[in-house]
């Protein structure tokens, strides 16, 4: 499924691509979308059309036995929705562990030697030259990640905390 080059024929496509999206698989949820609202796997039209006449002539039957079958189905509906919310949050915990994982702690005290990110350098492109410069001391850790730098030639200025980083070459 492709948009055409005008770009204009999106919306003709819409219905097949919210269709594919609400019948295909979540890893997050552990079901598809339409199973967690109707509480049923998916059926293609074709499929369901030859089913749907003897499908009206059994539920129609009797009406005690449907109400109690659609009761049972509303129960397994909220089984299926709690599963779903518990598979969420366990894949939501998992995700948020290796995430802060890969975080590097950065605690700065006074009188650290640290790296500036220069995010405006643009003389050179590529890796010729790096974004990090510096050294500069660290004065002052405000709070909320504000710090007090010091440059070469005294001079102070107020940075983003998460726009340096240790410097070690001369510790």
């Amino acid at each position: 499924m492709t948009i055409g080059t005008t770009r204009k024929d999106w919306s003709t496509k819409l219905d097949n691509a919210l269709w594919a999206y609400r019948t295909a698989f979540k890893t997050p949820l552990g079901t598809t979308p339409f199973h967690l609202l109707y509480g049923k796997a998916c059926h293609l039209p074709v499929e369901l059309e030859h089913k749907a006449s003897w499908t009206i002539k059994l539920t129609n039957f009797d009406i005690k036995p449907a109400a109690e079958k659609r009761l049972v189905q509303l129960n397994e509906l909220d089984e299926i929705r709690h599963h779903t919310y518990e598979n969420s949050k366990l894949y939501k915990e998992r995700t948020k562990a290796y995430h802060d994982k890969k975080i590097i702690s950065r605690h700065f005290e006074p009188n650290d030697l640290v790296l500036l990110y220069n995010s405006r350098l643009t003389l050179f492109l590529g890796n010729v030259r790096s974004h990090w410069s510096g050294s500069f001391t660290v004065k002052e850790v405000k709070p909320y990640g504000s710090i007090t730098l010091i440059g070469s030639e005294g001079n102070e200025f107020i940075v983003n905390g998460k726009r340096i980083k240790h410097y070690w070459a001369k510790a």
